[in-house]
């Protein structure tokens, strides 16, 4: 898969930290150039990403941020922060970039 830049995105910037983090951690395990960085709702207009995972605390926001995003935006799960290794979100972005591009 190629470089990909994932911003997640969270209301102060602290909690999407942790999930960036490992995030980057288990994409750069898997042998994955991507760059997952953290972020918060204001910055989603102006970042360049290929995808934006938004923490669960801001789901009552989320057709504002896909309204103002420029590339897909994907609600991580309640349970996202139990996600110690960043495995679980990895899998996570691989399948909605895959779906994006339409391929099986």
């Amino acid at each position: 898969m190629a470089s990909k830049r994932i911003l997640v995105v969270c209301g102060a910037g602290a909690s999407s930290t942790f999930v960036a983090q490992r995030l980057q951690r288990a994409a750069t395990d898997a042998h994955l150039a991507w760059d997952a960085f953290a972020g918060t709702e204001s910055t989603t207009a102006s970042r360049d990403a290929d995808l934006i995972l938004v923490g669960p605390h801001l789901a009552d926001r989320l057709g504002a941020i896909r309204a103002a995003s420029p590339c897909p935006v994907l609600p991580l799960p309640e349970d996202i922060f139990t996600d110690r290794d960043g495995t679980r979100t990895l899998a996570l972005v691989r399948s909605a970039l895959t779906a994006e591009k339409g391929t099986p």
